[in-house]
């Protein structure tokens, strides 16, 4: 059976096509889970919708890096941007109880540099490990004049699935739920305009020692990956409803999730915010509505439970090896009142 990798390269010559496909190939070969058939040739990805389920639904979600990848092209920070691609699908598809299959990408550039095609890719196939799915094809498209030389633009294209009666969408939440924090690593793949602007603005330095690192490697760090330690937190404690949150911070994101009826009441000194966090509002003068608007302000994943599920979930998620808070709560809303509100 042939590799079930799909890749195509548009407008690429032969060789340099040839050589990324030969380097990509072992490194999808990892990805490779029950599901994903061979024999495809070079057109398309197949996969088999998994067996035993009573109603599968297939949930799907696409994005981008954004303009964190102006700091990958500036410091060489080629490996860990790949991971930020996927973890921007998977983390999307996953707040709907969605248990990620399989994953595509898009690499567009100037002029192909296999190196560091190989590096991005690499860091893609690494996210598919750390997520449990598939990687099982993509593209890599060669455009002149489109792009400036050592540049490239990045996308991807996640698939999952979940049971109908499973699917997590929000409407069983009511006031007195307690809203939980997963940790993010830092900024993720959001607000990137407003740290290069924040950065510029200061003039700081890249490459100054920030907590150990430069700034530049803090600020590269790549998004968490939540699918399998929420997935397994899940199988035995139910969760109304989760946000990932992503551009549009705590304020916008949280709000997606919930009825109508009801708001979210964080409480900002319920979890420690990352420094790279008071920094950037330090440097920048950012005020803290703002703040919660554009920045996780370290909290990448927020989930909603019943008050009696609480405590128990926090245990369940150290087990799992994620930092978890009770960072809020869910009250009755107000005709015109804002669904999340955060409290300093």
């Amino acid at each position: 059976m042939n590799s079930p990798l799909t890749y195509t390269a548009a407008g690429v010559s032969i060789d340099a096509g040839d050589e990324l496909v030969r380097r990509i190939k072992p490194l999808a070969r990892r990805t490779i889970i029950p599901g994903v058939l061979g024999g495809i040739g070079g057109f398309g990805a197949l996969f088999e919708v998994p067996k035993g389920m009573r109603e599968p639904v297939l949930v799907s979600g696409t994005d981008g890096v954004g303009t964190k990848l102006k700091l990958a092209f500036a410091f060489n920070g080629h490996d860990s941007v790949g991971q930020d691609l996927v973890a921007m699908n998977v983390n999307d598809i996953l707040v709907q109880g969605a248990r990620p299959l399989f994953f595509l990408d898009y690499f567009a550039c100037g002029k192909l540099d296999v190196g560091i095609a190989e590096r991005v890719i690499a860091g893609i196939a690494h996210g598919c490990e750390l997520a449990g799915c598939a990687l099982i094809g993509g593209e890599t498209a060669e455009m002149p004049g489109m792009y400036p030389e050592g540049e490239y633009d990045l996308a991807g294209f996640a698939v999952g699935v979940v049971e109908k009666d499973l699917i997590i969408d929000g409407r069983n939440i009511v006031a007195g739920d307690v809203v939980l924090g997963l940790a993010s690593s830092g900024p993720h793949a959001n607000g990137f305009s407003l740290v290069r602007r924040i950065i510029a603005q200061a003039g700081a330095d890249y490459h100054s020692e920030f907590h150990g690192r430069t700034l530049a490697q803090t600020l590269l760090e790549p998004t968490r990956i939540y699918c399998q330690s929420v997935l397994s937190v899940a199988q035995h404690i139910p969760i109304k409803g989760m946000a990932h949150i992503t551009g549009g911070g705590l304020l916008e994101n949280v709000p997606r999730v919930l009825p109508e009826a009801v708001c979210a009441v964080i409480r900002r000194e319920a979890w420690p915010r990352p420094a790279i966090f008071d920094w950037l509002q330090h440097a920048g003068r950012v005020d803290d509505a703002e703040m919660h608007r554009v920045f996780n302000c370290g909290i990448g994943m927020v989930l909603i439970v019943a008050a009696a599920e609480a405590q128990r979930a926090l245990v369940d998620f150290a087990a799992q090896g994620e930092q978890c808070w009770m960072i809020g709560t869910i009250e009755p809303r107000s005709a015109g009142a804002p669904g999340c509100r955060v409290m300093l």
